[in-house]
């Protein structure tokens, strides 16, 4: 029988102009967005980061590149859940998520239960096991300065 397995994911996008603002796969409404080559949802490429990284199964870069064409503008809900088939297919489950957002604004409290269901759809578990909570810097540094956003996330994976 495998053993439980823990994985740990950061990510971090700056501000830009002229995109929505995605966290969680959930758009909020907000005056910037996050530049990247998906869809720069910083939350999910932390989860997925994560995930991968609890299976010794590289990282979001090596999976999803951002020098493939592909996935240009791609949702990173679709990306996780591609990812959640690859966490089936080495016979675990997600038992747990705790993820936190950084970012001075906007506030995500609004927004967690949605984007909890997200994660939890996308991922095929119960939104009960999935943690999500915004954390501002205190002014300090770039983000502090709200310059960007960045997420943590941490993950247990259980045999199926």
């Amino acid at each position: 029988m495998n053993p439980p397995r823990v994985g740990i994911g950061f990510d971090s996008h700056r501000f830009t102009s002229g995109r929505p603002l995605v966290l969680g796969g959930h758009t909020i409404p907000w005056s910037k967005g996050l530049a990247g080559h998906s869809d720069a949802d910083v939350l999910i490429h932390a989860i997925i980061d994560a995930l991968l990284g609890a299976l010794a199964a590289g990282n979001i870069g090596n999976r999803f590149p951002d020098t493939d064409e592909a996935y240009r503008g791609a949702s990173s809900v679709d990306l996780l859940v591609q990812t959640a088939e690859v966490i089936r297919r080495h016979g675990y489950s997600v038992s747990n998520l705790d993820a936190v957002v950084i970012a001075e604004e906007p506030r995500i409290a609004p927004y967690v239960e949605k984007i909890r269901g997200n994660i939890g759809f996308a991922l095929g578990v119960d939104p009960a096991v999935i943690s999500v909570k915004g954390k501002t810097a205190e002014k300090m540094g770039s983000l502090g300065a709200g310059e960007g956003i960045a997420a943590h996330a941490v993950v247990m994976l259980v045999p199926l």
